[in-house]
Parts: structure tokens; C-alpha cells; sequence
């Protein structure tokens, strides 16, 4: 019998070996407890609005709470076990944006816990508010550095900014003194940040070369401002026409880019969770909206948006469990 012999660098080179580590957890997997905790949400309004049942919304946000847990307690490990991993993550001009992910999981969270515990939602807020500011300062201190590349002028950039405007959509209700003066910075920071970096991004999109494909998903991040800003303008000075102007231009680019947006020929990743918390703010708006203005015509516009967002997250959610249950989600 003859042996072919082969040398180890080329056994190598024709059997990659792919790593399974807790140090390539992605930061941008809490945008998985950002859309399940404004599902959650959305199904909460649905039960006050629309008399659907309580259980639906609250065993959706205590599962968005459990999944905060799981990813909060895995990426303390790689902060532990892999430092330099998680300051490059922070330093890189794409990824680093995706740390807000936390801070707006903490801040939607805040809400789902507060039936519960009012002390908790308090707590979680005033954290998450804290955390948000300090965020969006060190993004925008970043960024006035300079020297910027154009290309990495993408939707991601928008997430600190849209940050702080969570603040003001989930601090409505805080019973502190200095809360009402907190939102009302928080909305002028967020709006602002938003604006700015929208119009940076959309010039780089239409002039410059498309998106990878495995960031096609964060197109959808773009509808965020419109609708976040919607609930958080209307929880400080209620729906007036500039209200429904952000709602409407949100759902007429929700309904654009869903077409860039869900096709085939773009796999699935981890990055397919960016959809999840601009539809969540979407079907929020739509079903504050809806309650406020009435109607057969804005109520079916809302279901129809609520239910299609249930579907996508539970079939995300299939995907990514099948994905960490065949090692593929934390191979390297």
C-alpha cells in the first residue's frame, strides 16, 4: 500500500478547524433581548388595547428577561476570560456601535419588569439611562476625532443615538423629580444624534457600493428613529400631526426596505436580529397609533405588522437555537 504523505501546513490548510469559544459571542446578539422584550411590549399594548390575552406579553418579555441573562452572564465571561477581545469589539467603528444594544435591552426591560416590581423597573432605568448617556458620549467623542471612512457610514451608526431616545419611551411614567427634566434631554440628544447620523448614512448608501450581504438585515435599522422617536415624542407631548408624520414615514420605509431586506439569497446570522427591534418599535407605534386615532383601515395595518413580527422572531429564535446547538453560533 503506498501513503501519500501530507505535510501538517497543507492538513491545515484543506481541514480549517473551526473553534467553538465563549470568545466569539457577538455583542450584537442583545439585539436578540431588544426585539423579544418590544415584542413583548407590543403584545402588552395589544392586551390594554385590544383585550388579547395578558399571558401572551408577559411570558414574552420574562423569556426576553431570561435571555438578557443568559448573554449578560456569557459576555461577562468573555469580559474575564478574553479583555482584549471585548476592547476590540468596542474600538471597531462598526461593531463598537452595537454596544448599545445593551443598554436599550436594560432600558426595555425596565418596562417589562415594572407591573412586577416597580423598585426594579426604577433601578433598571435609571442604569440604563446613565449607561446610555455615556455611550452615546463616547460614540460621538469617537467620532469627532476624524478621519472617518466613509464606508463604515452605515445603519449600525444610528443605534447609540436611538439609544438615548429609548430613554424617553420608556421613562414616561418614573415617579423621580428629575425624571420629566431626563426625557426631555434624552429626546433632544436623540433626536438630534439620529438626525445627523441619518443624513451621513443615506448619502453613503445611494452613492456608495451596497452593503455585504451580511449586513443587509441592519437596513432595517433606519426605520428605528422615525419610530422610536414617535413613541418617545408622544409620551412627552402626546399624538399631534408631527407625531403621525414619524409614524408614517417609518412604515413607508419599514415597507420599502422589508423588499431589500428579506430575500433569499441573504443567510442567516446573527445580524438578521438587527430587524427585530426596529419592527418592535414599528408595531408599538402602530398599535399606540391605531387605539388613539381609530378605525378598521390603521387597527389592521397594526395587527398585521404585530403578527408578522411574531413570526419573524420565533422563526430567528428557531434559527439561532439550531445554530449554538450545532456550534456554529460561537465558532470562530
Amino acid at each position: 500500500m503506498n501513503t501519500v504523505f501530507v505535510p501538517p501546513l497543507e492538513q491545515a490548510q484543506a481541514k480549517p478547524v473551526s473553534s467553538t469559544s465563549i470568545k466569539n459571542l457577538p455583542v450584537n446578539l442583545f439585539g436578540t433581548v431588544m426585539g423579544l422584550a418590544g415584542l413583548g411590549l407590543a403584545w402588552r399594548l395589544a392586551h390594554q388595547h385590544f383585550g388579547v390575552s395578558a399571558l401572551i406579553g408577559e411570558a414574552i418579555g420574562l423569556f426576553a428577561a431570561l435571555v438578557f441573562v443568559v448573554l449578560g452572564l456569557g459576555y461577562l465571561t468573555k469580559l474575564a476570560r478574553h479583555r482584549q477581545a471585548v476592547l476590540n469589539e468596542f474600538n471597531h467603528p462598526i461593531a463598537g456601535n452595537f454596544f448599545g444594544t445593551i443598554v436599550i435591552a436594560i432600558l426595555l426591560l425596565s418596562v417589562v419588569a415594572a407591573p412586577y416590581s416597580e423598585q426594579l423597573g426604577q433601578a433598571l432605568w435609571t442604569v440604563g439611562s446613565l449607561l446610555t448617556v455615556v455611550l452615546g458620549g463616547l460614540v460621538l467623542s469617537r467620532l469627532f476625532q476624524g478621519k472617518q471612512d466613509l464606508q463604515h457610514a452605515v445603519p449600525a451608526w444610528l443605534i447609540p443615538g436611538v439609544a438615548t431616545l429609548d430613554i424617553a419611551v420608556t421613562g414616561a411614567h418614573m415617579p423621580m423629580a428629575w425624571a420629566h427634566e431626563l426625557n426631555l434631554f434624552a429626546m433632544a440628544v436623540g433626536a438630534a444624534m439620529a438626525l445627523i447620523f441619518f443624513t451621513s448614512i443615506f448619502p453613503r448608501l445611494v452613492h456608495q457600493e451596497p452593503l455585504a450581504k451580511g449586513m443587509v438585515p441592519s437596513l432595517m435599522i433606519l426605520v428605528a428613529p422615525f419610530e422610536v422617536g414617535f413613541l418617545a415624542y408622544t409620551n412627552l407631548f402626546g399624538i399631534d400631526r408631527f407625531a403621525a408624520m414619524l409614524f408614517y414615514f417609518g412604515l413607508f420605509l419599514a415597507v420599502v426596505l422589508g423588499f431589500k431586506v428579506f430575500r433569499r439569497d441573504v443567510p442567516f446570522a446573527p445580524s438578521w436580529w438587527a430587524i427585530s427591534f426596529p419592527l418592535a418599535a414599528l408595531a408599538n407605534a402602530a398599535l399606540k397609533y391605531a387605539q388613539a386615532q381609530g378605525g378598521l383601515p390603521l387597527q389592521l395595518i397594526a395587527w398585521v405588522i404585530l403578527v408578522f413580527l411574531t413570526l419573524s422572531l420565533a422563526v430567528l429564535t428557531w434559527k439561532t437555537l439550531v445554530s449554538l446547538v450545532r456550534g456554529k453560533l460561537l465558532a470562530g
